[in-house]
């Protein structure tokens, strides 16, 4: 049989395979925790009419243009369950769930029942390989956003007066995580209008020739701003390791801790505090 011919079958069946798909999937396990069975019945029902439409142009082959409109159907809800929770497993069987009731609607209605069973079952696999991969890539999106929030929660910048800033390190840096650092900084700088940021590295494990760098380019990118940086935390094996590697800071300011660090940032704006005798 023709797939133009099995389209036909399958358009007027089409509320048959429906009905029969979805008790597929209920007896799988739709999981009505994350969904409304209504929007399930939608989905499948717009990818088992986009399914009609492709056999209908007689496209026997995954790769044809006519399976487009449907692989964007399968993309866009793939990578939506991957947000939603969904297993890949789960994701996978929404599209396998639909074999059972195909084949029993072909079976002895078409003369070339093993060859044209064999096609309709070569593409179901391929869909549902197609939905699974676009899963792991939305849930590979997932986590990467919420690695790069937790990276945002991790590196605050606060104002410890006026006119001065800190953003204390915590973790090992890379270029990814020194690009938050840098662009949170300097949104703060044009918020709070400060003439002074110190990068505190306190938290920061080791220090090797890379962090060095990515610290030298924030430091840059703050002056370009018009604020001056200060590194606190230099602890001695630190120190050491800097004079080791021949790592230059240039004019950079360096603190053993965040407090001289902050003693030197109200010097550098002829501030002081006083106790309330008067005295230091």
């Amino acid at each position: 049989m023709s797939m133009s011919l099995l389209a036909e079958l399958f358009k007027r069946n089409e509320e048959q395979l429906l009905e029969k798909w979805m008790a597929a999937q209920r007896a799988a396990g739709i999981r009505l925790d994350l969904v409304d069975e209504r929007a399930v019945e939608e989905n499948s029902r717009e990818l088992l009419k986009a399914f009609t439409m492709a056999l209908a142009q007689g496209a026997g082959s995954f790769d044809a243009a006519a399976w487009q409109p449907l692989k964007l159907q399968l993309e866009r809800l793939s990578v939506a369950q991957a947000r939603q929770g969904f297993s890949p497993s789960e994701t996978a069987t929404f599209v396998f769930s639909l074999k059972e009731p195909l084949f029993e609607l072909m079976q002895g209605q078409v003369g070339d029942s093993g060859e044209t069973l064999w096609q309709v079952s070569r593409l179901i696999d391929q869909l549902g390989m197609f939905s699974v991969e676009y899963y792991m890539a939305g849930r590979e999106t997932v986590i990467r956003e919420q690695q790069e929030s937790m990276l945002e929660l991790s590196t605050p910048v606060v104002q410890l007066w006026d006119g001065v800033l800190a953003i204390p390190l915590i973790g090992a840096l890379d270029s990814n995580r020194t690009q938050i650092v840098m662009e949170a900084l300097l949104e703060k700088i044009v918020e709070t209008e400060s003439d002074i940021a110190i990068i505190d590295i306190t938290g920061v494990p080791t220090v090797d020739t890379m962090v060095a760098q990515h610290l030298l380019k924030t430091i840059t990118a703050a002056k370009l701003m018009g604020a001056k940086c200060i590194i606190s935390g230099i602890r001695p094996q630190i120190a050491a390791t800097i004079v080791h590697l021949g790592v230059e800071l240039g004019d950079v300011v360096t603190k053993a801790s965040l407090a001289d660090a902050f003693k030197m940032a109200l010097k550098q704006m002829d501030m002081r505090v006083v106790s309330s005798t008067g005295s230091r």
